[in-house]
């Protein structure tokens, strides 16, 4: 895993600026990165396979390759909506103004702290979300850069976006896992869906344990295209923050694409018909942005930061002012007109929110690699500790389901969540359901409660003080 990512690496750090210390720390970063999404597979991919483990329906030696395969495959079809709104938690554009070796304090400062709690937790055998530890340690690191630079580190717009989804999340899993359970305890006749395999030829007949299968590769697909992203963002934030002429913007992307995509929006605003002075001014501050972004458009290049930034600040401006307009309901706009400028926004998206094949490639394969490793920690607390008894196949299987489409809808939004919170909170819920409060582990639960607490405040406060260590030596 790591010579892969060095191996990928090393070739573009000749055409950098880069030398001595920051060399290093550069690396450092991209190895701690692989190491984080290593930590993530073994840490959360767990919960995916401890229902088939638990239900017998597929053994350890299978169903962890095959959860791996599935994590892999979900990070590369995922996109990168995901990874976008977890780089827009941190002041990029600010970064790039400043010298490298403040990003690369804040770089690692998130890393270390993420990586030393989810280590920590799962040494103990504790579900802790990895999705609240990072977001926790770019909070924390974001509050030490305002502390030092007086700027806007954190957007607490996107934090307060992000945190209601993870809180929302865990709860709707309990609640949809809980009635899914209801239903299929009153509804279904057959009784071998709630049968607690005991010893180890006790397999669940074949439509059972497909569905388990089933349900055990969507969880693992959908995990990998949610919390792969999580680490295709922080391998972004390492690239912009050390190599911002070259990473900061998409140059893959043709020129002639973007001008095709300002002279679309153009014509529209040319035609638009506006009623009173506040239309007038949205309309002509995007014809004024149009003009700007194709003057920096003709300036940018792969190694001056400057333009390059420039070029950013106006692509992100008309984004913006687009959307305005879209929102904007007093203007007489046709379905056409509103098509032709959500496409143009759509495809100057694509300047600014990218991830290069590799950085994918990379995050890919440390997920699938670490699915296959330091699994059993997790799986034994997720099978066996949540409920005063072993798992049956119906409670397996309703978590599962329940968790598969709770991930799947949120990386449609382009929202994190925690894939640990939402299945553990479903096997809560369908235990619940089979036979009240009282067929949980309450020793286990106050353990992932506490961990669920403590995670945020600590994870902020480790990467503050790491950003500030770093900070005296970088």
């Amino acid at each position: 895993m790591f010579p892969t990512a060095l191996g990928v690496v090393l070739p573009f750090l000749g055409q950098t600026n880069l030398s001595g210390y920051l060399l290093v720390v550069f690396l450092v970063c991209i190895l701690a990165v692989a190491g984080f999404e290593f930590v993530n597979g073994f840490h959360d991919t767990a919960n995916a396979v401890a229902t088939v483990i638990y239900t017998k329906a597929l053994k350890p030696v299978y169903a962890i390759p095959w959860s791996g395969t599935w994590n892999f495959l979900g990070v590369c079809l995922g996109g990168v909506s995901v990874a976008m709104g977890i780089l827009k938690l941190v002041p990029l554009d600010t970064l790039m103004t400043l010298p490298v070796s403040v990003g690369a304090c804040l770089v690692l400062a998130v890393l270390l702290a993420s990586i030393i709690w989810n280590l920590g937790t799962w040494y103990l055998g504790i579900p802790c979300s990895s999705s609240h530890t990072m977001i926790g340690a770019m909070i924390g690191a974001g509050l030490a850069f305002t502390w030092y630079y007086n700027g806007p580190g954190v957007n607490w717009g996107k934090a307060e976006e992000i945190g209601t989804s993870l809180i929302v999340s865990p709860v709707l899993g309990f609640g949809a896992a809980a009635v899914l359970m209801l239903f299929l305890k009153h509804v279904t006749k057959s009784h071998s869906l709630f049968h607690i395999p005991s010893g180890e030829n006790d397999r669940p007949p074949i439509f059972i344990r497909l569905l388990l299968i089933t349900t055990c590769t969507l969880v693992s697909f959908f995990h990998g295209s949610n919390d792969g992203q999580k680490g295709v963002g922080l391998f972004m934030l390492i690239l912009i923050a050390f190599l911002p002429a070259r990473f900061a913007v998409n140059h893959k992307i043709p020129n002639a694409k973007v001008k095709a995509a300002l002279e679309q929006t153009q014509q529209v605003l040319n035609k638009t018909w506006v009623t009173n002075e506040e239309e007038k001014k949205v309309v002509n501050n995007l014809k004024t942005a149009i003009r700007k972004t194709e003057a920096s458009l003709a300036a940018k290049n792969e190694t001056d930061i400057a333009k390059t930034y420039s070029y950013r600040k106006q692509v992100e401006t008309i984004i913006t002012d687009i959307k305005a307009i879209e929102k904007e309901h007093q203007l007489k706009l046709s379905d056409q007109d509103k098509h032709t400028l959500a496409s143009s926004a759509s495809e100057l998206e694509h300047v600014t929110d990218f991830a290069p094949l590799w950085v994918i490639a990379i995050i890919s394969l440390s997920l699938g690699l670490g699915t296959m490793i330091g699994w059993k920690r997790i799986v034994v607390t997720i099978g066996e500790k949540i409920g005063n008894e072993h798992l049956n196949y119906a409670q397996g299987a309703s978590s599962e389901i329940v968790a598969a489409s709770t991930i799947g809808l949120s990386t449609a939004f382009g929202l994190p969540v925690s894939t640990t919170h939402v299945l553990s909170s479903g096997i809560a819920g369908s235990m619940v359901a089979s036979g009240g409060k009282g067929n949980l582990n309450n020793n286990t639960l106050k353990s992932i409660a506490i961990a669920w607490i403590l995670t945020l405040p600590v994870a902020i406060i480790l990467a503050a003080l790491l950003f500030m260590l770093f900070h005296l030596f970088i």
